[in-house]
């Protein structure tokens, strides 16, 4: 088992019972107590939990559970057809965009027409795109491995992107603060998500509000990198609004900059 998985599992316990200790992780994990030492030292110095005697405790401040891509796909429906609906709006004919993992950026497949290139790391995505795309619309799928989200991550996908370049990527989220950037609680995730962020002309991220405020585990980009964020409700901080075009239903889209003469 990768240490990406090992920590996602020992986070995703401690999000069910708060404490856990660390024979039991060994024996559930089927590693060696020592490794368990290990990944609870590194990911208390990442602040995901709390090293305690003989185990770790959750730390409720930090958003480190991933539920999964079947959980989150029922929560708030309206707010993510909304911002994938304006998100659209930002894709020219002849583009070549890149569609990370997540459900507000699957949603985003039911708006894409031709002539037009997809790059997605996404398996729900791929899938719907591969039944419902219409004339003109070509499909490139990273390979890697599965992550919880649904979405193909590791050093295949990470090394595919990385090989690539797009002119809009649209992100998904698990968090999105002013100070500590766009989050996710899979490091292995994070890592592919870096590459999309550095292979992209401009980042979209789309995150409906309730992500707003939310800190996971793993960076994958500071707000200054996002070049539009798209969301269904204005965020409070005004910090969002000096660094990144955020992007509502109600507003009129940013400029691009392919259009300036």
């Amino acid at each position: 088992m990768l240490a990406a998985d090992r920590h996602a599992a020992i986070l995703a316990k401690l999000g069910v019972q708060r404490t856990v200790r660390v024979s039991e992780l060994a024996e559930s994990l089927g590693v060696s107590e020592m490794t368990i030492r290990r990944d609870i030292d590194g990911l208390d110095a990442a602040g995901a939990l709390r090293k305690v005697h003989g185990g770790a405790a959750s730390r409720t401040a930090l958003s480190a559970l991933e539920p999964g891509f079947g959980v989150n796909a029922e929560q708030r429906t309206d707010a993510k057809e909304s911002i994938a609906a304006t998100a659209a709006a930002l894709i020219q004919p002849g583009m070549t965009v890149a569609l990370t993992g997540g459900t507000t950026t699957y949603r985003l497949v039911d708006h894409l027409t031709g002539p037009l290139t997809v790059l997605t790391n996404s398996l729900p995505a791929a899938e719907k795109l591969h039944r419902t795309a219409p004339p003109g619309v070509t499909v490139l799928l990273t390979g890697g491995e599965r992550s919880p989200s649904e979405a193909l991550v590791g050093p295949i996908a990470t090394a595919t992107v990385r090989s690539l370049n797009v002119d809009l990527c649209f992100m998904g989220a698990h968090g999105v603060d002013s100070r500590a950037g766009i989050t996710t609680p899979n490091l292995a995730e994070a890592d592919t998500n870096r590459a999309f962020a550095e292979q992209c002309g401009r980042l979209v991220v789309l995150a409906d509000s309730t992500k707003f405020g939310t800190v996971s585990l793993a960076r994958i980009a500071g707000i200054d990198q996002v070049h539009c964020l798209v969301t269904d409700s204005s965020p409070e901080d005004p910090h969002y609004a000096r660094t990144t075009d955020v992007l509502t239903p109600s507003a009129t889209p940013p400029p691009n900059p392919q259009d300036t003469p």
